[in-house]
């Protein structure tokens, strides 16, 4: 998700109770917190159906043995989250 500030940042779709536009699309999470966003009502729930699809699909891959986890530049590469470091990095 992006605010209308330009920040951009991860919002964990299992909390969203409700995504309202008016004019500003407002995301409603289930303790109460509320999020404007940039993005239009359509935007933001295609990108919690993509994100379910996906779980969806990662658990059919690994079922049929398929699944292939991405290495760890990959990963930091599509990464939006900065990983914590590791005890002996800080």
């Amino acid at each position: 998700m992006t605010r209308l500030n330009g920040e951009r940042f991860a919002l964990n779709p299992d909390l969203v109770e409700r995504v309202e536009g008016h004019p500003d699309t407002v995301v409603f999470l289930v303790d109460g917190t509320r999020y404007v966003v940039t993005e239009s009502v359509d935007e933001v729930l295609v990108e919690i159906r993509e994100y379910r699809a996906s779980i969806l699909a990662t658990a059919y891959e690994m079922d049929r043995g398929t699944y292939r986890s991405p290495s760890r530049q990959e990963a930091e590469a599509h990464a939006a989250v900065v990983p914590f470091p590791a005890r002996e990095e800080r």
